[in-house]
């Protein structure tokens, strides 16, 4: 079994956020990263040189270009080990406001992407029977419950069902899946680099820009999360013998999880004669 230092970590979205604070600490550590963005400068100018880092442009989009980059990541390196698919931006917008395109594009990042990266990097996993995923997700991504981002909240849903059935899927070849659910960290997910707004906005939607406003003017430089303390977070999980399929990153996707899973309870409980009465009568 290889130590933490010889694995070869593969992370999409590099060049800003919790990408990037991973990259720089899974380096100092003394790791092997290659990292991708849309812009290869942003990479160089954010991380600089360093023998561990193989920066690569990358469109998410395109799936053979996804191929090409981990193909390049396995002849400079030697293999893959452990893969983020961190890539991704946020949407904020009433569900009846944001359009068929807006509402796809972010599919199509969030969620096609991923795939794209899933698909290509799992023959390499598969052959050396070794290997862990991790799918960023959001605690949009277990609790909905916040107005204006239903779209985006649809699409780390997404994540999360399709990690739960990759883990079992690739068990068998010795290979691991974690879906990510991070809070509120302090990053520039709130600037407008990447947090889409709509482009025809609904005025009776008091309560959704109330929430873009919070956001982008209040939330936004003062997240409570400390984003060099959640890569770390993200190396332990990655070393553990027996890594979880869901974590929760932060203390307020910690308390917001629980107040999912109460409210569920409740629903549950509330209507169980309802439900286990639509059976067939014996």
């Amino acid at each position: 079994m290889k130590n933490s230092n010889q694995k070869v970590w593969f992370i999409t979205g590099a060049s800003k956020g919790l990408g990037l604070s991973l990259v720089k600490q899974l380096l100092e550590e003394g790791k092997k990263v290659a990292a991708t963005s849309r812009n290869i400068s942003d990479l160089q100018n954010a991380i600089g040189e360093h023998e561990n880092f193989l920066p690569l442009a990358m469109n998410l989009k395109d799936e053979a270009n996804v191929g090409e980059a981990v193909d390049q990541t396995v002849n400079h390196f030697g293999n893959i080990d452990v893969v983020v698919n961190n890539a991704g931006y946020g949407l904020v917008g009433a569900i009846e406001e944001l359009t068929g395109e807006e509402s796809k594009e972010n599919f199509e990042v969030n969620v096609y992407g991923t795939l794209n990266v899933i698909r290509k990097v799992l023959p390499y996993l598969r052959e050396q029977k070794s290997g862990h995923i991790f799918n960023i997700s959001s605690i949009g991504g277990f609790t909905g419950a916040f107005p204006g981002f239903g779209i985006y909240c649809a699409t780390k849903f997404a994540v999360q069902g399709l990690t739960e059935s990759l883990a079992t899927e690739v068990k068998d070849f010795g290979i691991k899946a974690t879906v990510v659910f991070p809070g509120y960290f302090r990053t520039n997910f709130l600037n407008q680099s990447s947090l889409s707004t709509p482009k025809v906005q609904l005025a009776e939607y008091e309560s959704v820009r109330n929430v873009q406003k919070a956001h982008e003017e209040e939330i936004n430089g003062n997240q409570p999360g400390d984003p060099v303390k959640a890569a770390k977070a993200m190396i332990a999980i990655a070393e553990r013998e027996q890594p979880l399929v869901h974590f929760f990153l932060g203390q307020d996707a910690y308390d917001l999880a629980y107040a999912k899973m109460k409210t569920v309870k409740t629903d549950l409980e509330d209507a169980k004669e309802l439900s286990i009465s639509t059976g067939f009568s014996k």
